[in-house]
């Protein structure tokens, strides 16, 4: 795994405070989001690794780990545990604890992950296997409603089934689907992050769906009965005589799938955008300047 250096991603310095990264990663989140750029593959690579970037250093014990061991750093509780079972000194005993080297700690992943001169060192300890990372793009209909699907990793392909409800950036962790143990450990775990991107008319707010509505002046004023699309189908909505522009309907049980509660929906909201006619006739003109007469 090469070196990534998420300080430069962020833009930020070594020792910037926690304040400060978190304002930096608000800040390009907001610049390179999917929403603001849509169908730019080159601000979507950059908002994935801006994301991955406050993984990191945005957690207090990941930012720790990361400093000291750089692009081992997810599996630095492995080699401490390692120091303190196989100890070891180079060069003459000082009087401390036992002293390790730039090149035993590359020995040490080395025997982890394929071999190498520490693989004798390391002896009969057992290591877990590495965790594996895959992210999963899907459109917001997809995850609509539960389904399978196959997600190849490192060669195998898994077979999921992925919950209604998901949301954009969350992860899910596979047990037991990581790298091979080494001498017998347990394998590593495989975390999924959804990428969901959203081409439909409706936005999504944690469970619940808002959506803005043309309205004719006509029904606005005298009432009626329309049909709207949504997710699960058509639904007719009656509009209330005399209706005024950006009128707000909840329509309750309408939204998004509550993750991993079969049954349960957020709600969905349309707000009513009354369209002005145009290119009037002259007989049209004439009825509204009766009306205006009217008023």
């Amino acid at each position: 795994m090469a070196f990534i250096d998420y300080y430069k991603i962020l833009g930020i310095a070594k020792k910037a405070t926690d304040k400060e990264i978190k304002k930096a990663y608000r800040k390009l989140a907001r610049k390179y989001h999917p929403d603001v750029n849509p169908d730019d593959k080159i601000a979507e690579k950059r908002f994935k690794e801006i994301n991955e970037a406050n993984e990191v250093l945005g957690n207090t014990g990941n930012r720790k780990k990361y400093d000291q061991y750089g692009k081992d750093w997810k599996h630095a509780d492995e080699f401490e545990k390692a120091k303190q079972q196989q100890p070891y000194t180079r060069g003459p005993y000082q009087g401390g604890a036992a002293h390790y080297f730039e090149d035993d700690f590359s020995d040490f992943f080395s025997s982890m992950f394929g071999g190498g001169p520490a693989r004798s060192r390391a002896g009969n300890v057992r290591f877990r296997g590495q965790d594996f990372n895959a992210e999963l793009q899907l459109n917001l209909k997809d995850v609509y409603h539960t389904h399978k699907q196959t997600l190849t990793v490192n060669g195998k392909n898994i077979r999921l089934t992925i919950p209604a409800g998901v949301k954009n950036g969350q992860v899910i962790k596979i047990k037991g689907y990581g790298g091979k143990g080494i001498n017998g450990g347990p394998n590593g775990d495989l975390y999924i992050k959804f990428s969901i991107t959203n081409h439909s008319k409706f936005k999504r707010d944690e469970d619940n769906l808002y959506a803005t509505i043309d309205l004719d002046l006509y029904k606005a004023l005298l009432g009626g009965e329309i049909t709207i699309n949504t997710f699960n189908g058509k639904v007719k909505l009656k509009v209330k005589p005399e209706t005024k522009n950006a009128t707000k309907v909840k329509l309750k049980c309408k939204g998004f799938p509550v993750y991993k509660k079969e049954g349960q929906y957020g709600d969905l909201y349309i707000t009513y955008q009354i369209k002005t006619p145009t290119n009037l006739s002259g007989k049209e003109k004439e009825l509204f300047k009766e009306l205006a007469k009217l008023r």
